[in-house]
């Protein structure tokens, strides 16, 4: 009988924090979403040197309110998980990690709990809790499009950092650090910014050989630039027709399933 409330009582906290379906569910994660706001604009203020010198320990009562509530939820979502350790190595679980960690860090470090900003990704949740599904459907098929193209993208940025060394290591031997290309990563430095079209201007070729070889690594820049985007794009074309809701698996919190969905399609347990 007490294992059946248990279990109930998990079944029920698990419905109201991890899903947004519900009435309990989504009011949940609207305050949630109202306390992420508040922990982060505190932080934001505490910063400002006036602010700090007259309000920084009600600012930091609130802070420290705010943490041990998202502490306590920590642990509910913990429990009420029966794969706990899914939850808490997955994107979320570990975001929902950081985000109480610096406060409990400024007790041995001065100043790391301005690195509560973190808990503004917390804010990707709320395309569930407000139950947009169109919003839905366009970041599920983003996440799945940059996963699927997660090879492509990898031999691309492979490419990319071959390129700058070795242009990188010509510039060096072509310009030296008379010029001010003191060493071989601070001409790959440079490398990298002439190919990303930056230009900060800090560091520049001065002879003829030196300007032709920018002049062409300013070029394959431009033309490399569209190359991510065309993978992803079309990643999204292939997966644009994509539906999905904001149920969550018990057993290994898969999300994005189908609206019609009664069982989760990575495990095949019960929704």
């Amino acid at each position: 009988m007490i294992q059946d409330q248990r279990k109930s009582l998990k079944n029920r906290i698990h419905e109201i924090i991890f899903e947004a379906d519900t009435p309990a569910g989504k009011n949940f994660d609207v305050a949630l979403l109202w306390l992420i706001f508040i922990s982060v604009l505190i932080a934001l203020l505490d910063s400002v040197p006036k602010i700090h010198a007259q309000y920084h320990e009600f600012l930091l009562f609130i802070e420290w309110s705010v943490t041990v509530i998202f502490t306590a939820e920590y642990v509910l979502r913990i429990y009420s998980t029966r794969k706990p350790l899914r939850y808490i190595f997955s994107f979320f679980g570990i975001i929902d990690f950081l985000s109480i960690l610096p406060t409990y860090l400024s007790l041995f470090l001065v100043g790391s709990h301005y690195l509560i900003v973190i808990r503004i990704l917390r804010f990707l949740r709320i395309f569930r809790v407000l139950k947009m599904a169109r919003y839905i459907r366009a970041s599920a098929v983003l996440m799945i499009s940059l996963k699927a193209s997660r090879h492509k993208i990898v031999v691309f940025l492979e490419i990319v950092i071959t390129i700058v060394v070795l242009m990188g290591s010509l510039m060096y031997i072509i310009e030296g650090p008379e010029n001010g290309f003191t060493s071989i990563p601070r001409a790959i430095y440079w490398a990298i910014v002439t190919l990303t079209t930056v230009g900060y201007g800090d560091i520049s070729p001065q002879t003829a050989l030196g300007q032709a070889l920018a002049s062409v690594i300013m070029i394959i820049g431009y033309a490399i630039i569209a190359v991510p985007t065309g993978i992803i794009t079309s990643e999204l074309t292939k997966h644009q027709n994509s539906i999905e809701n904001t149920q969550v698996c018990k057993e290994c919190l898969a999300s994005n399933h189908d609206d019609d969905a009664v069982y989760c399609k990575k495990c095949g347990a019960k929704l």
